[in-house]
């Protein structure tokens, strides 16, 4: 986290300013995607984003990736205790462990409804002994606490010009839309660790089951019918985009160009999927750094534009409870910021 954004936040206190910047890390780490559009957010919003998707990817970590050889009942003990942890944070506003300080401050300054982290860590425990889904609304259960409530807890951080419950359920399924995308993007790594995130009763119209998927992820193949049912999946993920778009409109201006730029992002994964003729058991779909470079460069002209007429009306998003710093920087400049993006500075 740097200096001006952690300033611009009125975040002061020294361990509170490391507890971001471990945050920060952990999403420059994980997610290109994410962390790009990230960077079309005001300096003072993106700590707070930060600290929810590094709160998201630390308890992702837990239930996966963390440490191979952790049995399912060290996983379920891990995440009993996270959980734990996380409900005294949120009622006091204070964590031991850098990642859930960051998220209880960001929870607390931004009136974060408790019960999102609760639904939340319901999914990710979900994750520890559920491996496949026979519905869509099955998946969508799921889905609930896994993807929409990150969409509803960045919700306030973002702001809108409309009143906020009007917004939510486009926020909502943003989030599912980007998860679907994922779990099309991500079906053959989710097979190696026993998953299938994708509706049963999809892929059997197809004639598609777990066995056909195991074949195709080892033999490097795909089969028409599975083909086929990838195909129906893109084009129900696709009516979730349509579903969440609207509500780009509904945020505040400065917020605009940074969630269109994950959408547009995250969509055109589902086109390199289809250009692979779907062929994603054995290969990640993968969006080319230009159009990456392309998408970044248009969001800092709707970045430019917005600026602007914020500084005019003095209209811009400013964390609830902190005052701005005396200190605090002015705004980079907007030309600066383009060279920066030619030179690839918010790709990093």
């Amino acid at each position: 986290m740097t200096t001006r954004e952690l300033d611009a936040a009125g975040v002061h206190d020294p361990v509170l300013r490391a507890a971001y910047t471990r945050c920060r890390e952990l999403n420059a780490r994980h997610g290109r995607t994410y962390f790009l559009a990230t960077r079309l957010l005001t300096p003072r919003q993106r700590p707070a984003v930060h600290a929810l998707y590094g709160f998201a990817r630390w308890a992702d970590d837990i239930v996966d990736d963390l440490d191979p050889a952790l049995d399912p009942g060290q996983r379920a003990r891990a995440l009993a205790e996270l959980d734990e942890e996380l409900s005294t944070a949120l009622r006091t506003g204070r964590g031991g462990h850098p990642v859930i300080a960051a998220l209880a401050d960001t929870a607390a300054h931004y009136a974060i409804d408790p019960a999102h982290f609760t639904d939340f860590m319901r999914s990710m425990g979900m994750d520890l002994h559920v491996t496949e889904y026979p519905t869509l609304d099955d998946l969508r259960m799921y889905m609930h606490g896994s993807a929409a409530v990150i969409g509803l807890q960045v919700l306030p951080v973002l702001d809108t010009v409309v009143p906020r419950e009007e917004a939510a359920p486009h926020a909502a399924a943003l989030g599912v839309a980007f998860q679907l995308t994922n779990f099309l993007r991500d079906v053959g790594e989710d097979l190696d660790r026993g998953r299938i995130y994708l509706p049963l009763d999809r892929l059997a119209a197809h004639g598609v089951d777990r066995d056909l998927l195991l074949w195709c992820r080892r033999a490097g193949r795909t089969d028409a019918r599975v083909r086929a049912a990838l195909r129906e999946l893109c084009e129900t993920t696709r009516e979730v985009y349509r579903e969440a778009e609207p509500g780009i409109a509904m945020l505040h201006p400065v917020s605009r160009p940074c969630v269109r730029a994950a959408f547009v992002l995250y969509r055109a994964i589902l086109d390199r999927i289809e250009a692979a003729g779907y062929a994603v058991l054995h290969r990640r779909a993968v969006v080319p750094r230009r159009r990456r470079a392309a998408v970044a460069l248009g969001g800092l002209a709707d970045v430019a534009a917005s600026r602007a007429r914020g500084a005019l009306t003095g209209d811009l998003p400013r964390v609830p409870g902190r005052p701005r710093d005396p200190a605090e920087k002015p705004e980079e400049a907007p030309r600066t910021r383009r060279r920066d993006a030619q030179r690839g500075g918010v790709l990093s």
